[in-house]
């Protein structure tokens, strides 16, 4: 008889949960959980938390960079980070003038502002239909954004509204683009935000992730965190321990048969490391599902395309944030941070920093040569900075149509596992990537029906 794995041979029977993994959805599964009163204890194995929100001086002393994540539309708009004080706790954020720009090779570039009277004025012959488009999902961005981020709710809480989105989200972002806009300019500003799924831009429900992401923009922005992504983690942790939750770093769990006794776990990581974790323990049909990691709008979509098909495009989409603007402690008077990522095949080894600072080159001449120091990631680095990020992939695996709402597999509880009291809170659940905090959430939230 193998033995239950959250019962082992070093009792602690005032623990009621563990967390493996302290990044944004690791910790809000652990306040949820002190929140209602129970003993959490959270173990990270970084000699710091944070998961994708750490902020390190990469490149020179004064010079604050975020590792990973860096805006966080999500962050703000959250429904559970909306619940938290976590201004208490030194989380504040730090707004740009614009939620962003999409650069364009002739003419100004295009801005999504926090007015949608702006951003419609700036795209010409399109602006009536993107204020069709976006007035009314503006208008109720909280009550979808409840549905949206996280397992689909039967029966939805908001039918119509959800069905007035869905329509349009299922679709490919090249179908809705074409569909809705002739000229260019709003084509290529959807095709950005589109860009955001990672996946190829003519495949079903790429629309959705376009739809969120300039929604977030008119709803809340596109903002930073003042200090560095870390000082979002850090809120969190501190919240926590408010709560009496403890976090211990520099505490790497290969297996769950070193975990002291818990009533439930609760797994911050992805399905192959869920699978390096139980082992044996888990259904061999469950191990075996659970392993799915994987300039202009015509631009975007090219480049995006050559991405799932394995190669490296010579322009490729790259996502550039220059925090310091909104936020001047991140560099020293006078200078600035930038930071910017590009999509790659998984597990490339290709260094695209010339593709990247071309692109970046090409829209803003002279930026190459006010570079004083670099700090580049390649896939293999990042996933040695985050063993999440399996092969560079940041997203907790792909995201399309198939693992939208089912993620990591098909289960009535995405978050549970065959194992009893075993958990899984990271990105690989319902709603996916991002900072939001949502599936540590849900699972946490799953996890109190034991108790």
């Amino acid at each position: 008889m193998k033995s239950d794995p959250l019962k082992q041979s070093q009792p602690n029977p005032d623990l009621d949960a563990i967390i493996v993994g302290s990044g944004p959805n690791g910790l809000a599964a652990a306040i949820t959980l002190a929140r209602a009163g129970l003993s959490v204890l959270v173990l990270e194995a970084k000699d710091s938390i944070g998961g994708g929100t750490r902020t390190q001086e990469l490149t020179l002393p004064g010079f604050r960079h975020d590792v990973c994540s860096a805006i966080h539309p999500l962050g703000i708009a959250s429904p559970f980070f909306r619940s938290l004080p976590l201004a208490d706790f030194g989380l504040e954020w730090a707004q740009p003038e614009a939620a962003a720009a999409h650069p364009l090779d002739d003419g100004p570039a295009v801005l999504l502002e926090r007015s949608i009277e702006a951003t419609a004025a700036g795209l010409g012959e399109d602006g009536p239909a993107y204020r069709r488009l976006m007035g009314p999902l503006v208008s109720h961005w909280q009550a979808l954004f409840d549905d949206l981020l996280g397992p689909f709710p039967l029966p939805p809480r908001h039918p119509w509204l959800d069905l007035s989105f869905g329509l349009k989200g299922l679709r490919s972002a090249q179908g809705l683009a074409e569909s809705l806009y002739e000229g260019r300019r709003a084509r290529a500003l959807f095709g950005g935000m589109a860009a955001h799924s990672i996946l190829p831009l003519d495949k079903p429900i790429t629309a959705a992730f376009g739809l969120m992401m300039q929604l977030l923009g008119h709803a809340v922005g596109w903002p930073v965190v003042r200090g560095g992504s870390q000082e979002l983690a850090c809120a969190l942790q501190a919240y926590l321990q408010s709560l009496g939750g403890k976090v211990e770093t520099g505490h790497w769990v290969k297996s769950l048969d070193e975990l002291p006794s818990a009533r439930v776990v609760l797994l911050d990581v992805t399905p192959r490391q869920v699978i390096e974790l139980a082992g044996e323990k888990l259904p061999a049909g469950y191990r075996g599902q659970t392993v799915h990691i994987g300039g202009d709008f015509e631009q975007v979509v090219a480049a995006e395309r050559a991405v799932w098909q394995g190669k490296h495009p010579e322009r490729p989409f790259v996502l550039l944030a220059q925090q310091s603007i909104a936020d001047p402690s991140r560099a020293p008077q006078g200078k600035h941070t930038a930071w910017g990522y590009c999509h790659v095949p998984n597990g490339s080894t290709v260094d695209m920093t010339a593709a990247i600072e071309n692109q970046v080159e090409r829209f803003a001449p002279g930026f190459r040569e006010r570079i004083l120091a670099r700090s580049v990631k390649p896939p293999e680095a990042m996933q040695a900075h985050n063993p999440n990020y399996i092969g560079g992939d940041i997203n907790g695996g792909v995201q399309d149509l198939g693992q939208f709402f089912t993620r990591p597999v098909v289960r009535l509880n995405p978050y549970s596992t065959p194992v009893k009291g075993l958990f899984i809170c990271s990105s690989s659940t319902p709603p996916g990537g991002g900072v939001h905090g949502m599936c540590g959430y849900h699972a946490a939230k799953a996890a109190l029906k034991i108790f």
